[in-house]
């Protein structure tokens, strides 16, 4: 994974409380619209949530297995070699009895060599071959656009995954982290177990990999910090990077990966690799290795046997309130798409999406495009050079609609080994691991390509905003009602995938978007007095939402800071491109925006986005924003004494 994909804005997060009923619209515009359906929806056991986006990906989910299952039953050919070699791999991972029959076995080569690790001196020699092979590293390395020169590449230093989903979860007095560590080792007891490892071993190695990390979770970012992008570009030189560990030679590790081809490394983390020396030590080389261990059986596990399979997604299944496993062919399915999701939803979009609805998404774009531009030249606090270097950005901005012109070569490169010619899935899986790290290592010495979608295939229900690329992307798969229909009046389209377009315009300009240029790079282009009154307004956002209750805890405000202040903007400019049309109707323009974000979620899956989640519970999303916007009172006769009344002077108005 690129670390662009930590920069990228996306419109999906939050969840909505499960014990709600209906409500007068005047009262609660979300449950209002969605009460009735909240009281007789029912989560799939193998699902944390269900409607709204949940249940669009669920129609593709069935869509797509149905075809790809006549694919691999021979009635339905595979248009192009790519999709072709798609279903090769879908064929492998569906073959359970060979899987089975194989049980660990294709995993011990990789295990032993682990093992057999002595000390650092020897665990440097095997760092590259390591990351290549999924086996995981104390420091990951990867390549992504410098984002102060967004023509070229740079590379990347993050920070080791955490077992907890984020540092605030090891904080003394949090109820939630005993049973998920409890977890955790209960299930890797029985995946260590399977692979063969001792009893006696296994305590001791998961001993040492919890302890090892709460010593890693005490130096790394908490998700509050994460969201602010910016101040993941910490480039140093290769050789202060190398300064950081007394114990691995860091720079001969980049020059190893990188072939020499690199002076200097962009640190995400500072505060981890200022703190290698007291978590990598002479003295916890042990703890190292165990970590090692538990990190390359948890990767591959799901790649082995059926049992494997339904043991490794436990902990996972605890974290967000799933009650089952998918079933073998599900399993099968998600695994093939992961590995093939650009060739996926390649399919996806260009058999279901048609080029009419294709042709009225991107008006509807340059819509919401030319609103933004009216609003941004009637700005009132905004300077004149802020403001022009504003709608300069804006020209800029690359839309992408349903799918995109081209895939990526790497794709092409996947070639399965079937069975019949002694192929495994596992021995596919791997090698298409290492071709892909490598392919990635080697985009250093290519200039970035704007137009590549990289980090959301067409078949997803989303859309995001890459500040890097200034590119704003809306899959083939969020182009369905209730977001947009042909079918549905203008007012409700604007409502959905309007206030989508705008939201994802809005992240050019939020609290993150506006620190980069209209070519994706970071510098300041703000005046000190536009900035300080734009921190000002952003600051009133964060405490609209800072404390809400929800869920059994509360809201973040800085947390959810960027995506709330997308949201507030999406649906003032979806609202005024909505006005412009002969049959409007606010009424059907908020009614629709309170549907796309009908959710239910399970108790412990509301919790987890609370603490990780750079977005509202979606029930705030629906409701706050609504009540930002003066239409929204007139539309539904709302007064004082009323749920949904906010005081003129407490309404939110950014862009």
């Amino acid at each position: 994974m690129t670390f662009v994909n930590n920069r990228i804005q996306t419109l999906v997060g939050g969840a909505t409380s499960a014990d709600e009923g209906s409500a007068s619209l005047k009262d609660d515009l979300y449950l209002g619209v969605n009460g009735d359906w909240l009281q007789t929806a029912t989560i799939p056991d193998d699902k944390p949530t269900t409607g709204g986006f949940a249940d669009l990906a669920d129609n593709i989910e069935t869509t797509l297995m149905k075809d790809f299952g006549e694919m691999l039953a021979g009635t339905v050919e595979p248009n192009n070699v790519l999709l072709a070699n798609f279903i090769s791999y879908y064929k492998l991972a569906s073959d359970y009895q060979t899987r089975d029959q194989k049980g660990f076995k294709p995993l011990l080569t990789l295990l032993k060599t682990v093992q057999g690790l002595v000390d650092y001196k020897d665990l440097q020699t095997h760092l590259v071959a390591f990351l290549k092979d999924g086996v995981g590293a104390p420091f990951p390395i990867s390549v992504s656009p410098d984002m102060k020169d967004t023509k070229h590449n740079a590379v990347y230093a993050g920070t080791p995954s955490l077992i907890l989903p984020d540092t605030t979860y090891y904080a003394a007095g949090n109820d939630a982290a005993p049973q998920l560590i409890a977890t955790f080792k209960a299930m890797m007891t029985k995946l260590l177990t399977l692979a063969g490892l001792p009893e006696t071993d296994v305590a001791t190695i998961l001993d040492q990999t919890v302890a090892l990390d709460a010593k890693l979770a005490q130096h790394q970012k908490s998700s509050e910090e994460k969201a602010d992008y910016p101040k993941m570009y910490n480039p140093q030189s290769l050789t202060d990077f190398g300064q950081h560990s007394d114990v691995i030679d860091l720079t001969a590790y980049v020059n190893e990966a990188l072939e020499n081809r690199v002076e200097r490394v962009i640190v995400t983390d500072p505060k981890y690799y200022e703190a290698l020396n007291t978590v990598l030590t002479p003295n916890n080389f042990e703890e190292w290795k165990s970590w090692l261990i538990v990190q390359l059986v948890r990767s591959w596990s799901g790649h082995l046997t059926d049992d494997a399979r339904v043991i490794r997604g436990e902990y996972q299944r605890a974290l967000s309130g799933s009650k089952a496993a998918f079933n073998p062919q599900k399993g099968a399915y998600y695994l093939a798409y992961h590995q093939f999701n650009m060739v996926v939803g390649d399919y996806y979009a260009r058999k279901y999406f048609g080029a009419k609805a294709k042709a009225d998404v991107m008006t509807m774009v340059h819509r919401m495009i030319d609103v933004y531009k009216n609003r941004l030249q009637k700005n009132e606090w905004l300077s004149d050079e802020t403001r022009r270097q504003a709608i300069v950005k804006l020209d800029t901005l690359i839309p992408n609609v349903g799918y995109p012109d081209k895939i990526d070569p790497l794709y092409a490169r996947f070639v399965v080994t079937p069975s019949e010619a002694g192929g495994t899935l596992f021995d596919n899986a791997l090698r298409f691991n290492r071709l892909a790290v490598q392919a990635n290592f080697d985009e250093i010495d290519q200039e970035v390509d704007r137009t590549m979608w990289a980090d959301m295939d067409p078949a997803t229900v989303n859309a995001y905003y890459d500040p890097s690329n200034n590119i704003i992307v809306f899959p083939a798969a969020i182009l369905q009602a209730p977001f947009y229909s042909l079918d549905q009046s203008s007012a409700e389209n604007f409502g959905g995938i309007g206030a989508v377009m705008a939201h994802e315009i809005s992240h050019a300009f939020d609290n993150n978007g506006a620190q980069f240029d209209e070519y994706g790079n970071m510098h300041d282009w703000w005046t000190a007095d536009d900035l300080a009154h734009f921190k000002t307004l952003t600051q009133a956002m964060i405490d609209q939402f800072d404390g809400i209750s929800f869920a059994g805890s509360t809201v973040n405000g800085k947390l959810v800071v960027s995506e709330n202040v997308a949201d507030q903007g999406g649906l003032s400019c979806a609202l005024e491109a909505a006005k412009e049309d002969p049959d409007f109707s606010a009424q059907a323009f908020f009614t629709n925006w309170a549907k796309v974000w009908c959710m239910k979620a399970s108790p412990a899956y509301e919790q987890l986005l609370l603490s990780i989640d750079v977005h509202a519970p979606h029930k705030l999303r629906a409701n706050v924003q609504a009540q930002n916007l003066d239409e929204f009172y007139t539309a539904f006769d709302v007064h004082e004494g009323d749920g949904m009344w906010l005081a003129p002077d407490e309404r939110v108005h950014i862009w």
